[in-house]
Formats: structure tokens, sequence, C-alpha cells
């Protein structure tokens, strides 16, 4: 029996990288990691000679580009809603007979404008999203809603090894914990942390099945705010951090329902924040002297985050 072909493109990014491990250690799938610049995923002529020639029974896509405070929430970009759709349309187009595709949307698409708590899949689309990175991710799932063979999987807070530990949250603050810096907050909010060990589970299961919607909230039943995440940090470390807040209240909450995501998968389990956190606490503790602290102390990207008065 053949194994279970997938190809991934954006393999080298954190979430890819992480998923292409996983089915490696697996034993029971033909991975392609489809990575630039060894396919650019703009170009639709070498996209669909690699599709072509792999003949995959699934591709997922994890590649993207924009929609984070690193790259300033994209203000002034002119290109991220371009590049998301071109590397997503030349992917659909090239997607074989029979074979299914996974995207990774994001709660993006619902408007950072418009948020509320525990946003269900029927709250797509009662607004559209002004940011080029949210747009470009809602033009996808209104294809997909209308395609046989696409199924998008709606991440809000991801984290785990390989993510950008200069400004993701979770990381961000273990390293300053292990360095004996204080973690610094902008603001309060309460998010949805999926653990990206959860994510490769969840995305093996819609590989081997199609399901019965064209969209679902990829996250976890547990919420937490940003101040309790550091708690645990804390916890996590032989030594406490100072945790600092620079502006008062709380800033809009990030938030999905998984409803539909665990009728999908009844009894599908996601790694309590606590345990995650301890785990990629230890992975850093590991690490630590390959990691660029400098970035750490400049803390560079802090200026960029959003701010509800």
């Amino acid at each position: 029996m053949k194994n279970f072909k997938v190809l991934i493109a954006g393999a080298s990014g954190f979430v890819g990288r992480n998923l292409v491990e996983y089915l490696a250690a697996a034993g029971k799938y033909e991975v392609f990691a489809c990575t630039d610049p060894v396919v650019d995923l703009c170009d639709p002529d070498a996209v669909k000679r690699v599709v072509g020639e792999f003949g995959p029974d699934c591709v997922v896509n994890c590649a993207a580009v924009g929609g984070t405070r690193k790259t300033g929430y994209d203000q002034g970009a002119s290109d991220v809603t371009a590049v998301n759709l071109r590397m997503f349309f030349n992917l659909a187009r090239a997607l074989p007979a029979g074979a299914r595709m996974l995207q990774l949307g994001s709660g993006a698409e619902y408007d950072f404008r418009a948020y509320q708590p525990k946003m269900s899949e029927e709250f797509f689309d009662t607004s559209v999203p002004a940011d080029p990175y949210g747009f470009s991710k809602y033009v996808m799932s209104k294809y997909a809603a209308n395609s046989e063979n696409i199924t998008m999987l709606r991440i809000f807070g991801i984290f785990g090894k390989y993510e950008d530990y200069t400004f993701k949250f979770i990381s961000n603050a273990i390293v300053k914990n292990l360095l004996g810096l204080p973690i610094v907050i902008n603001q309060n909010a309460v998010f949805d942390y999926l653990y990206v060990n959860d994510f490769v589970r969840a995305a093996e299961k819609f590989m081997a099945h199609k399901p019965a919607h064209s969209h679902y909230n990829l996250t976890p039943t547990e919420s937490m705010d940003l101040l309790s995440l550091a708690a645990l940090v804390n916890r996590a470390g032989e030594k406490k951090s100072e945790i600092r807040v620079i502006n008062p209240g709380l800033n809009r909450e990030y938030t999905g329902s998984n409803v539909r995501l665990l009728a999908e998968f009844p009894g599908f389990k996601f790694t309590p924040c606590a345990e995650a956190v301890k785990e990629l606490y230890a992975y850093y503790s590991r690490n630590l002297q390959s990691l660029d602290t400098a970035a750490i102390i400049e803390d560079p990207y802090l200026k960029n985050c959003r701010t509800i008065k």
C-alpha cells in the first residue's frame, strides 16, 4: 500500500516546519517540503509543474506574508494581499483531481474592528477586513466556501518551537525569563493560543477525512489573558520575571468557538496551556545559547502593538 502523499507549502516557516517533522516521524506519509527558493509559489507554471510531478493526495498551504506586528500590521504595504492570493490560487488551480487542500486561515478574517468573544464560523462575512492580510484570508475563505476540495483551518494565536521568539508573546516571554529580563505587555488581552503540537495532530485528522464544512476554527477551548500567560511562564521557570503592563485596560478579545471542530472530531483533546508552556520553556532552556539575545533585549517590535484606549 502506497504512502499518503502530502505537499506542504511554506515548509520552512514556523507551522510548516513543525508539520513536516510530525508527518515524517509518523512514518506513513511521503512528504514534499515545498520551500522558497526551491519553488516560487507566486509562479503558476512552477507550482503546476511541482504539484503535477509529486502528485499529492493532500496539499497543506502554510505559506503567508504579513499580518504581524513585526511587519507593523502591513501599514503602507502594497503586496501582502496579492502575494498571499497568488500563492493560494496557484496551489488551488494545480490541485490534482481527487486531491484535497488544507489552507491555513486566520481569525483576522473576522475583521479586527468587529471582533467579539468566541466568534463562531457563522460570524464570518459580517464584516470585511480592511487590513491587507485579513482581507487576503477573507477572500480565500469566500473561495473555499464554494469548493469541494478546500478546507480552511482558521487559526487565532498559535505558539511553539520554531516561532519567531523576537516578538511572538509566549516564546518572547519565556526567553526574557531565562535571561532575567522583565516580561513586558503593551496591553492585556484575552487570546486563544493553540499549541503547535495540537495543530499538527488536528491537521493530520483533516488530511485523512473529508469534513462536513469548508471552514473550521482550529482553536482551543481554553482562552487566556496575557497576564495569566506571563504567570505561567514564571511558574515554569526557576526565577520570576517582573511583569510590566504599559497601557491599562483590555484590548479586543481574540477568541473563537471550536464547537464545530469538536463536533467533527469528538474527543479531540487540547494540551493544557500550563503543560504546553512548560514544554516550550524546556525547549528554550536547551537552545538558549543559539538565540539572538540582543534582539530580545532591544524588543524592537513592541512599539507596533495595537492599543485600545
